[in-house]
């Protein structure tokens, strides 16, 4: 299903930058109309305020059962646990390690970012495979295998997995341990990133796998 019209005239400032709020937001809608589920990803800085005010608009679009917000965490943003809790739509947490995992233990329902080639992926799959987790792929054997490796955890745990890679290799596999642990469509997702979809996430969309879409959005300005 193609996303609006709207949507397409975005597509090619998305190529130079991020968007802003209402752009993004826009966007959400439109992908969200077409059958997708969406992330609108904060790229840069992201005060309280910056991130009350996006969550703001997403709710008030009507979109927060459909489109989480994934923050950027730093040193320091500890501060972050009361806005966050008390957000009207899901988030994602992404950054350090030691940054993410403090925030992300005061914010149980909060979904954690975890790139397979990081250091020690696989030990915070573990850790994390009863909640939702994004798992992301990265380039090299080394990473391929940990990415397998965390995702078999991730597929075996009592979570909500979210796994964001376009290798049709690693989408095949990650259909195929969903299918070994009995997983059904609802209990984890594909993640892709925004622009036109292809033909194979318009054949996962179509066979009712969910699909979440990640669409950039610019941090706070200083």
């Amino acid at each position: 299903m193609p996303v609006g019209p709207r949507s397409r005239r975005l597509l090619g400032r998305l190529a130079r930058r991020a968007l802003g709020a209402e752009d993004a937001v826009r966007a959400a809608g439109d992908l969200a109309a077409a059958g997708w589920q969406v992330c609108l990803e904060v790229h840069g800085p992201a005060g309280r305020r910056h991130v009350a005010e996006l969550a703001g608009r997403v709710a008030d679009a009507g979109l927060a059962a459909r489109c989480e917000v994934t923050v950027p965490v730093g040193r320091g943003d500890g501060a972050l646990v009361g806005v966050l809790s008390d957000l009207p739509v899901e988030v994602a947490l992404a950054g350090a390690p030691g940054d993410v995992d403090p925030l992300a233990r005061a914010l149980p329902r909060a979904r954690v970012v975890v790139g397979a080639g990081e250091p020690w992926a696989e030990e915070r799959c573990r850790a994390s495979a009863g909640r939702r987790v994004r798992l992301v792929a990265a380039r090299g054997p080394a990473a391929e295998l940990a990415f397998v490796r965390c995702l078999n955890v991730l597929m075996a745990g009592e979570g909500r997995p979210a796994v964001a890679t376009v290798d049709p290799r690693l989408i095949a596999i990650t259909g195929e341990r969903a299918a070994w642990n009995g997983r059904t469509t609802e209990s984890w997702e594909y993640v892709m990133p925004w622009g036109e979809p292809t033909e194979d996430q318009r054949h996962l969309l179509a066979a009712g796998h969910a699909v979440r879409v990640l669409v950039p959005v610019a941090g706070e300005r200083a």
